[in-house]
């Protein structure tokens, strides 16, 4: 266990505590938000992030996030093992926003914003957030026009052809913090 993230005052979860974990990820992800983000002490990035999945895959516990090819975070993601995703109380709405809505190719997100960036694990995870969940990648792949049924998805969200990468990673480590 990451002696730091316990500091912090995180637990961290076994298997069965992750199974039993009461994630509704159509809230967390979908109207809550997450950062999504990759690297270490040597540079990092993270992004706000509204889309993404949570589930079993090849038997194994795993979370997804899509990332645009413009996106800073994605060479993070790209050059990096691991990605995280982490979740925060309301109270960090307004820094999750910022997050979304700049880039840190011409900002430092953690000095405009006051989140902590914590190393552990082989990534980046924030001392604020209510959850954070490291994932080893295992599976990346860009989407594509032509694989689209419902070509209304297409063209409601791809009309610059800017398709998104989707990352499916294995969680590894999943902490909690305690309240």
């Amino acid at each position: 266990m990451s002696d730091k993230m316990v500091g912090l005052g995180f637990e961290k979860l076994t298997g069965e505590q992750l199974v039993a974990l009461d994630l509704n990820a159509f809230k967390k992800i979908g109207h809550e938000w997450m950062l999504v983000s990759a690297g270490g002490e040597d540079g990092w990035n993270t992004m706000t992030a509204s889309w993404g999945f949570a589930g079993v895959m090849w038997g194994k516990n795993v979370m997804s996030a899509v990332i645009r090819p413009q996106r800073y975070t994605k060479e993070f993601i790209d050059g990096s093992e691991y990605f995280t995703l982490c979740f925060f109380g309301e109270q960090y709405k307004k820094a999750l926003a910022f997050c979304g809505g700049h880039s840190g190719r011409d900002c430092d997100k953690a000095k405009e914003t006051g989140l902590v960036p914590v190393f552990t694990d082989g990534s980046v995870v924030f001392e604020q957030a209510s959850m954070a969940f490291v994932c080893k990648k295992l599976y990346a792949q860009e989407m594509r026009s032509d694989c689209f049924i419902d070509k209304s998805c297409d063209t409601q969200w791809y009309e610059s052809a800017d398709y998104h990468t989707q990352y499916i990673g294995e969680i590894v480590a999943a902490y909690v913090k305690k309240q």
